[in-house]
C-alpha cells in the first residue's frame, strides 16, 4: 500500500515537473524579446526583400517558438497560389540611410526589378501602376475637362438631400466634448509623436479627429458619405499610407480575410489578392465556390460612386510586406504558423479558413510584396448597431436545388405583400442593388444590411462584392430577375443609367478614369471595362420592355418630384 502510495506521488511530480518545462518554454522567447527591448536592443531588424536560400531563416522569423519551422519550411505553394503581379516596391518609410547604406539600396532595388520583369509576364510590367504608396494619391481627384468631373457636375449628380434631422445622423456629435485618447486605453497613442505621426492630446475637437472617425460620423439615413466630402479622399490616403500594427484574421466567411489595425486605431478588411487580373473564373466553379477579388472590391467602390449610390464603404488598394506588416505584427498564432518560404524563395501564407486556405492555395508574395484591398470598417456594432436581411432573391447555394423566385415568375408579387417591401423605398432599393450586381457579374448577394437606428427607411449597405468582375466573356442574366419580374426602378437611377449609356459619360471610360487613382492600377483589364457597357445596354433593354409591357409610370417610380422632402415614407404603388 505504501509503495502504491509513493508510485501515485512520483507520477504526479513528474506530471508537475513536465508541465513547467512546457510553461517556461512557451514563455522564454516572450521573456527574451521583453529584455531585449528594455535594455535598449533594436526594435526589429531591418528586412530585406531580397531572396533568400531555401534553407535561411527570414529575420526575425523565431518571434514565437518554431518547433513547426522545420515542418513549415518543407511545404510548398501550387501555381494557383502565387502572386504573379505583385511586385517589391515599397518605399522606405525611415530617413535617408548615409550615402554607403544608400548604394546598397539602390543595388538591391535594380536587383528586385530584374527580378518583377522575370516574374510578370501578364501585364506590361508595373511601371503603369505608380511607384509607390504615395505616388497613388499625388494625383487630383477628377480634373477640370475630366469626363469623371463633368459627369459629377451633371445636375443628376447634384441632387440636394432632405434636411438633415438627428433622427437622420447615425451619430450625433457634441462639439463641447473633446476627444480623449486614454478611452482607447492603450498607451501606444501617446508614444507616436516620436515618429512623427499621430500624437492626440485631449484638446483636440471633432475637427482634428482621424478620418475614419470623421467618416463614420458624416454617415446618414441617405447615403454613407456625401458627394463632395474632402474626407473621403483623406482616407483612401491613409488605407494606403498608414502604418499596419497589427493583423488578426477575420473569423466566419468562406475565404481567408484579414482585419488590419492601423496606428491612428482606424481599421480595414484586407482581401489578399488570388487571382491575377486577366484570369477568368473556371466554367465548372459554382458561384458558391468562386474566389474573392481584391480587385473587384476596389472597382465595386468606384462603380458605385458613379452610379451616385454611395453605399459602398471606402476602399483602396495597397502592396503589403506580408514580412514587416503582417507576419511581424501579428498577435494571432494560428495565421504567424502558416507562413512559409517556398521553394522560389518567395513567402508565403495561408491563414484559416473553409476554402483555399492550405498549401496548395497559400498566398505567395514577390518575393514578400502581396496585392490586397482595404475596405474601411463601418462603425463598431456596439455604438450602431446593423440589421442583417436575408435577399429575397437569394441563390440556393446547392449544386441541384433552385430557389424559389428560379421557378415561379410570379416571385414579385409574394415579396411586395411582404415587410418591408411593401412601403418605402426598400424594393427599389433591392432593384439598385440588382443593378449594381448585374454591372459587375456578382452572383454571391445572399444577404444584406442597413442601420438599425433608421429602421426600414434607408439605403442598403453594398458589402462584400469580391465576387464581382468573374467572367467578362458572360453576362449572368439570372442576376436581373429582381428586375424583370417586378419591373420597379428609380426614376434618378433611371435617368443615370441612360446618361452613362451616352457617349460623352460612357461607363467604361468613366470606370477606367476613376480606377487610374488607385495605387494598384490598372485595377480592371479592357474585357472588363466592355462588358460593363454591354451589361448596362441590357439593363435599359429590360427596363424598355417592362415600360412597353406595363407603361412608365408603373414601371418608373418618381422620387424627384418634390427635391429636397423626404419621400421615404410614402406607400408603394
Amino acid at each position: 500500500m505504501i509503495l502504491f502510495r509513493r508510485f501515485r506521488v512520483l507520477i504526479l511530480t513528474v506530471f508537475l515537473v513536465a508541465c513547467s518545462v512546457h510553461i517556461v518554454i512557451d514563455l522564454l522567447p516572450r521573456l527574451e524579446r521583453r529584455i531585449g527591448n528594455a535594455s535598449g536592443a533594436s526594435p526589429q531588424t531591418p528586412e530585406c526583400s531580397c531572396p533568400r536560400g531555401a534553407g535561411e531563416q527570414a529575420p526575425g522569423w523565431a518571434a514565437w517558438p518554431n518547433k513547426h519551422t522545420s515542418r513549415l519550411l518543407r511545404d510548398f505553394s501550387s501555381e494557383p497560389g502565387s502572386n504573379l503581379t505583385s511586385h517589391s516596391r515599397e518605399k522606405a518609410s525611415t530617413a535617408e540611410a548615409p550615402s554607403k547604406a544608400g548604394n546598397q539600396q539602390h543595388h538591391q532595388q535594380q536587383q528586385q526589378n530584374q527580378l518583377n520583369q522575370r516574374a510578370r509576364p501578364g501585364l506590361d510590367g508595373h511601371e503603369r501602376r505608380g511607384g509607390g504608396h504615395e505616388s497613388a494619391f499625388s494625383r487630383r481627384p477628377a480634373a477640370k475637362g475630366s469626363r469623371l468631373h463633368a459627369l459629377f457636375e451633371h445636375p443628376l449628380y447634384n441632387r440636394p438631400l432632405p434636411t438633415l434631422t438627428e433622427e437622420d445622423t447615425l451619430f450625433n456629435v457634441n462639439t463641447d466634448i473633446r476627444f480623449d485618447p486614454k478611452a482607447a486605453e492603450n498607451q501606444e497613442w501617446h508614444g507616436q509623436e516620436k515618429d512623427g505621426d499621430y500624437a492626440p492630446t485631449g484638446d483636440l475637437s471633432s475637427d482634428s479627429y482621424p478620418n475614419w472617425l470623421r467618416f463614420h460620423i458624416g454617415i446618414n439615413r441617405y447615403e454613407l458619405y456625401s458627394r463632395h466630402n474632402p474626407v473621403i479622399e483623406a482616407m483612401l490616403k491613409d488605407l494606403v499610407t498608414q502604418r499596419i500594427t497589427s493583423v488578426a484574421m477575420k473569423s466566419g466567411g468562406t475565404q481567408l480575410k484579414l482585419i488590419m489595425t492601423f496606428q491612428n486605431y482606424g481599421q480595414a478588411l484586407f482581401k489578399p489578392m488570388k487571382q491575377t487580373r486577366e484570369q477568368e473564373t473556371p466554367p465548372d466553379f459554382f458561384y458558391f465556390s468562386d474566389f474573392e477579388r481584391h480587385n473587384a472590391e476596389i472597382a465595386a467602390y468606384h462603380l458605385d460612386r458613379i452610379l451616385e449610390f454611395r453605399r459602398v464603404p471606402p476602399v483602396a488598394g495597397r502592396l503589403v510586406n506580408m514580412t514587416k506588416e503582417i507576419r511581424d505584427v501579428t498577435r494571432d498564432k494560428k495565421l504567424w504558423k502558416t507562413f512559409f518560404i517556398s521553394p522560389a524563395n518567395n513567402i508565403c501564407f495561408y491563414g484559416e479558413c473553409s476554402y483555399y486556405c492550405s498549401t496548395e492555395h497559400a498566398l505567395c508574395g514577390k518575393p514578400d510584396q502581396i496585392e490586397g484591398s482595404l475596405a474601411a470598417f463601418l462603425p463598431d456594432l456596439a455604438l450602431a448597431k446593423r440589421k442583417t436581411w436575408r435577399n429575397p432573391w437569394r441563390r440556393s447555394y446547392h449544386k441541384r436545388k433552385k430557389a424559389e423566385w428560379e421557378v415561379d415568375p410570379d416571385y414579385c408579387e409574394e415579396v411586395k405583400q411582404t415587410p418591408p417591401y411593401d412601403s418605402g423605398t426598400r424594393l427599389l432599393d433591392i432593384m439598385d442593388m440588382t443593378i449594381f450586381d448585374f454591372l459587375m457579374g456578382n452572383m454571391d448577394r445572399h444577404h444584406y444590411e442597413t442601420f438599425e437606428k433608421f429602421g426600414n427607411e434607408t439605403f442598403i449597405i453594398h458589402l462584400d462584392n469580391g465576387r464581382g468582375f468573374g467572367k467578362h466573356s458572360h453576362d449572368e442574366l439570372s442576376i436581373l430577375a429582381p428586375l424583370s419580374q417586378c419591373c420597379r426602378v428609380k426614376k434618378s437611377t433611371h435617368l443615370r443609367l441612360q446618361l452613362l449609356a451616352k457617349e460623352e459619360y460612357k461607363l467604361s471610360a468613366l470606370m477606367e478614369e476613376s480606377l487610374q487613382r488607385d495605387s494598384l492600377a490598372p485595377i480592371l483589364i479592357q474585357p472588363h471595362l466592355e462588358a460593363m457597357d454591354r451589361r448596362l445596354r441590357l439593363v435599359l433593354q429590360v427596363l424598355a420592355d417592362c415600360v412597353e409591357k406595363e407603361g412608365y409610370s408603373s414601371v418608373v417610380e418618381d422620387d424627384m418630384a418634390s427635391e429636397g422632402t423626404d419621400t421615404a415614407s410614402a406607400p408603394r404603388r
